[in-house]
């Protein structure tokens, strides 16, 4: 949602214009451009030969896209600076700028060859994260996947418990020091990376390689059992959980694309038909002096000031022209069989009049 313009402030119509600039197409479209070209930079900056040739270029272009994020935080705190604070995806915003400035003042605070600095310079790459304040489509992803927290987490305890015992009773069974598997069934830990790896399916046949060569009878039926309750069903559970939500999240996403597309396009109506009211209003104040026999007449005139790129709002067909001009000319018809109607009416009353003042001279 928009945030509300203030109406306690001096330069409220400056305000409603920065809002509408930001709430506009081409705002958009320069911050998507802008974040695209810088995760392009920070990929040639990975090149330590192209980092070399394009020196001077990388630190231009870096100056540039920090002062563009930055001009965008003051430009949206100028907007509303209580409501900027209360959307998740501003405070994604602020902090990314904090992690772009995190290399420099380690630069001048610790040096060039501090031993963290890499880990800040590989955290640069969150800044591509930007892109998700601008696109719809990323957001309605995020909101069903915070919807899924819930159930996720349910089945994720449910297959930790069954790790849990599996990783006990593996230990238990090929754990031994004398003859076990030591390298992956030595200590719980171990036993629960083993699982991890028996769950995703990965490498699983070196695993069973591994205890077939130690002769252990259950080892198969072990594997098998997991295999099938771990990766068949709870990952599979899992996978399911995320894919409902995510459709129930995008039917939702549409549902609220076509409420906004029905309420532009209201409003284009609502902005056409009072155009048209104007010019029809307009003809009729020049027409004033100009005597017309019908309605029709004035119809047909106003028909030809129209031109082919005049916009028609027509919600049904008796909004037209055509139907008004045949309506209007059903009408006449109407007024015409009604008076022909009425002077028959007038003549069986003569007739009827005449054989009453016959009567009386016939007795």
């Amino acid at each position: 949602m928009r945030p509300k313009v203030q109406t306690g402030r001096k330069d409220t119509e400056f305000q409603a214009f920065v809002q509408r600039f930001l709430a506009g197409s081409l705002f958009k479209m320069i911050m998507i451009s802008t974040i695209s070209l810088n995760a392009f930079f920070v990929v040639l900056w990975t090149d330590y030969e192209i980092r070399f040739r394009l020196f001077r270029l990388l630190e231009i272009s870096e100056i540039l896209f920090v002062s563009i994020y930055s001009t965008e935080f003051f430009i949206k705190l100028y907007v509303d600076p209580i409501v900027y604070w209360k959307d998740g995806y501003n405070l994604l915003d602020v902090l990314i700028i904090i992690i772009i400035s995190i290399p420099y003042a380690l630069q001048k605070i610790k040096g060039k060859h501090y031993p963290y600095l890499n880990i800040a310079n590989g955290l640069q790459s969150l800044r591509i994260l930007k892109l998700i304040t601008y696109s719809r489509g990323i957001r309605t992803l995020i909101t069903a996947m915070g919807q899924t927290a819930y159930t996720v987490a349910s089945v994720l305890i449910l297959l930790f418990l069954l790790m849990y015992v599996f990783a006990i009773l593996g230990f238990c069974l090929f754990g031994a020091p004398e003859m076990g598997d030591l390298k992956n069934w030595g200590n719980l830990a171990v036993a629960f990376f083993t699982l991890f790896s028996l769950a995703t399916v990965d490498g699983w046949t070196d695993l069973q390689q591994e205890l077939d060569n130690r002769n252990f009878l259950l080892s198969r039926t072990f594997t098998i059992v997991f295999i099938l309750l771990a990766s068949f069903i709870f990952l599979s559970m899992f996978v399911g959980v995320m894919i409902i939500h995510t459709e129930d999240s995008i039917k939702k996403f549409e549902r609220e694309l076509k409420v906004e597309r029905h309420m532009i396009l209201m409003e284009e109506k609502q902005v056409i038909l009072k155009r048209q009211q104007e010019e029809v209003s307009h003809l009729m104040q020049t027409q004033q002096n100009v005597d017309y026999q019908s309605f029709s007449e004035l119809v047909e005139n106003f028909k030809k000031t129209l031109q082919h790129t005049d916009p028609m709002v027509l919600d049904d067909f008796g909004t037209s022209l055509p139907f008004i001009d045949i309506y209007l000319s059903t009408l006449d018809n109407q007024d015409t069989t009604i008076y022909k109607l009425q002077e028959l009416y007038y003549e069986i009353v003569h007739v009827l009049s005449l054989m009453l003042e016959e009567l009386p001279k016939q007795q």
